[in-house]
């Protein structure tokens, strides 16, 4: 039997990872500034995330959600104190998809409503409901098409007022994004949210705020939406939530009614999930990773904002888009190939994503500095 063949795959197999490095095969060592699509938030093979998981392996590994689990309670509490959210609710399943879908079925439930406002440049998972309200029809089957979602342009108030006035009675929930990752790092501006939140109260809507990609303290703060001040009905998490290991989960306001059989999971919230993300969230607290995602990622900005053939830099901490003035694959190839240096993609091909641990430090941003700075100068001249 073979792989299904659905990912483009660089020659690369790593066998070893620690910190902000991967090593290959042949004992090369790459630097990692895209972190397995944001996923490695405390750094690969931290030692303690290691000895979290290991030590719960030999008590019990799983057992169903038919059963008492007090790591839940604990992970619930703990990310309820340090996300600024200790009031909400937390449902825990295995991926940021399964957290949007949840969080749009809990969202027409409450609402006994179907139709749902989502954003041009959108990405929110493969899932069913999920990539009905992505915006890349090439990723939607036949059975993921609906009238139910409308996509708006992002940051366009006026088109959000326009639209609530039509669909106000029938709407159930808008989804954003904290910022557009796949999109190309798109930051929906603060008045915007704003503007969003109060109009999903007006039209007894909720307000669904993907923070899968930029939650877990990517932006400086704990989710991104609040850099805005506002307070969502529903945030969804995964990626940096496990370092790797699969967890996702859906934050929820206490106003939605939990109702036995609404939702549910096999795998999700189990022993070992749980452990991972109650590590995750020790590191980060304990080395006061947050503040360091800030000021690498100003550091990161204002350098980026400097060099040639850069037409814009968006994003804030380690959430980073930098668009140039040509397509970003060679120069990402080349990084990789020449400087061994892993960076992201998007859906707009000028535009580079970095999505580094947040433990990276001013060795490793000045490593990828120059080397970046060294191909653009390259590209300048040859163009001249």
């Amino acid at each position: 039997m073979n792989l299904f063949d659905v990912y483009p795959l660089f020659d690369i197999a790593p066998v070893k990872a620690k910190g902000a490095y991967l090593w290959d095969e042949n004992g090369r060592r790459y630097l990692d500034l895209y972190g397995g699509h944001a996923v490695i938030s405390i750094g690969h093979s931290h030692p303690h995330y290691l000895k979290r998981i290991a030590r719960q392996l030999y008590d019990i590994g799983f057992y169903s959600n038919s059963v008492q689990m007090p790591l839940q309670q604990e992970l619930a509490e703990k990310l309820g104190r340090l996300s600024g959210y200790p009031d909400y609710e937390l449902f825990l399943c295995n991926s940021g998809a399964e957290a949007n879908e949840n969080a749009l079925k809990l969202a027409s439930f409450h609402t006994g409503r179907k139709k749902v406002i989502a954003f041009k440049g959108a990405f929110h998972g493969r899932t069913s409901a999920a990539v009905a309200v992505t915006d890349n029809p090439a990723i939607q089957a036949p059975i993921n098409e609906t009238d139910n979602v409308v996509f708006l342009p992002l940051n366009d108030i006026n088109a959000f007022k326009e639209s609530l006035q039509t669909h106000g009675p029938e709407l159930a929930a808008v989804i954003i994004e904290g910022m557009q990752g796949v999109g190309g790092v798109h930051v929906p501006e603060k008045a915007f949210l704003q503007e969003i939140a109060a109009g999903c109260e007006q039209a007894g809507a909720l307000l669904i705020l993907d923070e899968v990609q930029t939650g877990y303290g990517r932006t400086g703060k704990f989710f991104a939406h609040q850099h805005a001040g506002i307070q969502p009905d529903l945030i969804t998490i995964a990626k940096g939530m496990g370092n790797g290991f699969p967890i996702g989960g859906v934050l929820i306001n206490p106003k939605i009614e939990a109702k036995h059989g609404l939702l549910g999971t096999t795998f999700g919230g189990n022993y070992l999930a749980c452990v991972a993300a109650l590590a995750v969230l020790e590191v980060m607290e304990e080395e006061k990773l947050m503040e360091n995602a800030q000021h690498m990622g100003n550091r990161l900005i204002q350098e980026l904002r400097q060099l040639p053939g850069v037409r814009e830099v968006r994003g804030e901490g380690l959430m980073i888009g930098v668009e140039l003035e040509e397509p970003c694959a060679p120069i990402r190839k080349q990084l990789l190939a020449e400087h061994g240096i892993f960076t992201g993609s998007s859906s707009d091909k000028n535009t580079l994503r970095l999505l580094p641990p947040l433990c990276i430090g001013a060795r490793e941003v000045d490593t990828f500095l120059s080397a970046f700075e060294s191909i653009l100068h390259t590209i300048t001249i040859q163009t001249n």
